[in-house]
């Protein structure tokens, strides 16, 4: 049976940082950012390369926020949408530490929290963790290259050139990780590719259900999904609304969605963000201030992941889902 996994002694979040290309420069949350480049490439000679280079950015960013060097690092989980993690292992091999590589599509940001608590729960040191997704990279693997000048459906959403990293410490800082659950991989019943929302909606709500079947709703001040978008939220809701009965009304108001706060209030959109830059970047842009300001004290982080490759929606496959959590506190 599925359930939290409590930590016996919380891990800490020491620092973050989040990077951006362009079009993330020109959301409401573009304050926030640590760095943006607008060419989208980051000085790499390849979007391919850009995406492995915004997740080193964005380490070495929250590194120097910390004061700590790269000689401190005991490990680095990361993850990101290329076949095989190589946009990852490409941009952080150069800090030497012990590397763990996921690919949980974009639920990787939260699967990377949960490995990376995990190990440091066994010993003292410190862990980055860090995602980043592109979205010329991801339209080249997973649909067609941006020059084939396709139309996209309404119901797809747009994968955010971003990244984000924390620095993970046992040692007692503001925010804290106090318990875990690994997603359980569910059924999406569709095959659409520009549809990943409804495919990670019945993921989302599987979480969820079985998360407050061990707690109350009423103890929490958010619940931050990533990446539903316009469409999987609306799925979501619904299954919240006809299965969790009293429970039901107070769970939706807690919630919000990476998908559709990234490029909230942008035009041509769509069904909003993706890619596992996505989650990583908004909780560092906005859960993660607010945390900290003690205007949220406790939350769930459940990044979701619609878990395909180009090969088998090709053949025609369901698209799984999967939505591991995290619940995050003030610790002050």
């Amino acid at each position: 049976m599925r359930e939290p996994i409590y930590l016996r002694e919380p891990i800490y979040i020491k620092s973050s940082a989040a990077v951006g290309g362009k079009r993330e420069g020109m959301t409401s949350l573009k304050t926030g950012f640590d760095l943006i480049d607008k060419t989208d490439l980051f000085s790499m000679p390849s979007f391919e390369r850009a995406e492995g280079e915004m997740a080193r950015l964005a380490v070495n960013i929250a590194l120097k926020k910390c004061g700590v060097s790269h000689e401190e690092l005991s490990f680095i989980v990361s993850g990101d949408l290329q076949n095989q993690c190589v946009a990852s292992s490409a941009g952080l091999f150069s800090f030497g530490a012990g590397y763990i590589g996921l690919y949980g599509a974009c639920s990787t940001f939260t699967e990377g929290l949960i490995v990376g608590s995990s190990l440091l729960s066994l010993g003292r040191g410190l862990c980055a963790v860090a995602t980043s997704s592109h979205n010329c990279t991801a339209e080249r693997q997973f649909r067609a290259p941006l020059e084939y000048g396709g139309q996209r459906s309404p119901s797809s959403q747009w994968t955010a050139t971003a990244s984000g990293a924390v620095i993970l410490t046992r040692d007692k800082c503001d925010v804290m990780i106090s318990a875990l659950m690994p997603g359980k991989i569910v059924d999406g019943y569709t095959k659409d590719k520009t549809n990943m929302g409804a495919a990670m909606a019945l993921s989302a709500y599987d979480t969820v259900r079985t998360f407050f079947e061990w707690e109350s709703p009423d103890e929490y001040d958010l619940i931050l999904t990533g990446d539903l978008g316009k469409i999987g939220t609306s799925l979501l809701y619904e299954l919240i609304s006809e299965n969790m009965g009293s429970r039901a009304e107070k769970i939706i108001s807690l919630h919000r969605d990476c998908g559709n706060l990234l490029y909230e209030g942008m035009s041509d959109m769509h069904a909003g963000a993706s890619g596992c830059g996505c989650s990583a970047s908004v909780f560092v842009l906005d859960a993660l201030p607010r945390l900290k300001s003690g205007e949220i004290r406790k939350m769930l982080l459940m990044s979701t992941g619609a878990l395909m490759s180009a090969g088998s929606v090709n053949q025609g496959e369901h698209i799984f889902g999967i939505t591991p959590l995290v619940k995050i506190e003030l610790s002050r």
